[in-house]
């Protein structure tokens, strides 16, 4: 059976990414590894508490000869814009969450509002990463 270990998002400072992800989203380190082998290689995860088997990689871009100058300045771009991917997160009172992130200082792009599948909000990483927060509704069949 294959199951989900770690989804990557890039950040442009991997120190300033692990203390907006520690610091105010409270998640907690799951590695943060440089072998020496790989010259300045590092390795960083975070998930949020209790939620050990899934982490979020927090990727430096690479520059050659993986990606060239021009591919870095266009993921760039993309992440400038909240278009590089979301990240969905579950709560179970998105009004509770999202003050409480917003006194940890998480600047929010749109404060909670009703939808039909629930209570939803969004923020972005200091990369412009794009988040959803999310009070899902029950499902009721009809």
């Amino acid at each position: 059976m294959m199951k989900i270990a770690n989804a990557q998002l890039w950040v442009h400072d991997q120190d300033e990414a692990l203390a907006f992800y520690t610091e105010k989203l409270g998640f907690e380190v799951r590695a943060d590894v440089s072998p020496p082998e790989m010259q300045g290689f590092r390795w960083l995860t975070v998930s949020p508490p209790g939620q050990e088997d899934v982490s979020i990689v927090l990727m430096a871009i690479p520059g050659p000869p993986m990606f060239e100058p021009e591919t870095v300045s266009q993921i760039n771009e993309l992440m400038g814009k909240g278009c590089a991917g979301t990240v969905f997160l579950n709560t179970d009172d998105c009004q509770a969450s999202f003050e409480e992130l917003k006194g940890r200082g998480v600047e929010f792009v749109d404060e909670p509002f009703d939808t039909p599948y629930g209570i939803d909000s969004s923020f972005r990483d200091p990369s412009g990463n794009h988040f959803r927060l999310t009070q899902v509704k029950e499902y009721v069949p009809a």
